[in-house]
């Protein structure tokens, strides 16, 4: 049995410094997600959970962009939606009554993480259909029965493009969707799509919303987007969220490129005095843990910020098991962060 970890966002953030910290914490977490099996196997490692900061900024490749960027704004938008931040949940939930009637009234959101590679995790998608509930239905479009949220058509979606024709006509894109958002009854969801580059958003059968930072083509606010057919929710850039995700991004990026030693990035993608405060503390724990580090940033954004679940799944013996060479043990100071007043 694999004891797997699930992290909440059970409150909102409500000061610039510990929102900082809570949007360093899901970069980080993105970059973590990112280290596959193999990766794994190349550290000598069995679990990401025993992965270093300094393991980690070696293995990052930030100006390659493996897609990371975008994986920590989707991390992001998901626990700001969770924890009720305003800059995200306000302009989303004006975005709701404009897909269906059926979310008038609106007062704020809910979120439930999917992405088609985050869905090949073994127990994922049973989790997702558990957290939405037996109620819970789908809006794909604005006619006919809407989807129960069962496995069977998850599991397609989670198949990909691959799996594509055997969703039905009015879900063909599903497995495109990065969120599936509801409004405070959580009972009605409708699937959104996350994207860091405007460029990138696509729409199609079955999705319906568009997250998205505010640039040249798109100022802040909702509007209908009529290339994609989606509902946007432009975040503003940057004095809202997307200010705040950029500030964060590019101090969790100094950290990992001081300590994997790799080549400074230009000098205008310098972070805030606040977040360059908090890259002179990621670097006094480069031996330490990511998940220490990750829990330290926790504490630090707000008490009672993050709530934890632990679910026991069955697992298959994974091919690093027959490892049996093991590394010195590393001592590491319990990563700790000061409040950035």
């Amino acid at each position: 049995m694999g004891d797997i970890t699930f992290l909440r966002q059970a409150q909102p953030v409500d000061e610039y410094g510990r929102a900082l910290y809570a949007v360093a914490r899901s970069i980080i977490r993105a970059q973590l997600d990112g280290m596959g099996a193999e990766d794994l196997e190349d550290l000598n490692l069995s679990n990401r959970t025993d992965v270093t900061m300094r393991q980690l900024s070696n293995y990052a490749r930030l100006e390659r962009d493996k897609g990371q960027r975008g994986d920590g704004f989707e991390w992001a938008v998901h626990e700001a939606i969770v924890g009720g931040e305003p800059l995200v949940v306000e302009p989303l939930a004006h975005t709701l009554t404009k897909v269906s009637p059926k979310f008038k009234g609106a007062e704020f959101t809910s979120s439930l993480l999917f992405g088609q590679e985050r869905s090949q995790h073994l127990g994922f998608l049973d989790s997702v259909v558990k957290e939405a509930g037996a109620d819970a239905v789908l809006l794909p479009d604005g006619r006919g029965k809407p989807y129960r949220f069962t496995s069977d058509w998850l599991r397609q979606a989670a198949r990909g493009a691959r799996g594509e024709h055997l969703l039905g006509h009015r879900i063909t894109k599903i497995w495109k969707t990065d969120l599936f958002i509801s409004d405070q009854n959580a009972l009605r969801y409708t699937a959104a799509t996350v994207k860091s580059n405007p460029a990138l958003l696509e729409g199609g059968p079955g999705l319906r919303v568009g997250i998205v930072p505010a640039s040249t083509k798109y100022t802040p606010g909702t509007r209908r987007d009529p290339k994609t057919g989606l509902w946007l929710t432009v975040l503003p850039d940057p004095d809202g969220f997307m200010g705040l995700f950029n500030d964060a991004y590019w101090g969790v990026a100094s950290a990992i490129y001081e300590i994997g030693k790799h080549e400074k990035p230009p000098y205008y993608l310098k972070p805030s005095v606040k977040s360059q405060l908090m890259v002179e503390q990621i670097l006094k724990y480069k031996k330490s843990k990511v998940v220490d580090i990750c829990d330290a940033l926790d504490e630090a954004a707000q008490q009672g910020l993050v709530s934890v679940d632990h679910e026991l799944l069955s697992v298959g013996a994974p091919p690093w098991l027959s490892i049996t060479e093991r590394q010195a043990k590393v001592i590491a100071p319990k990563p700790s962060f000061v409040a950035l007043d």
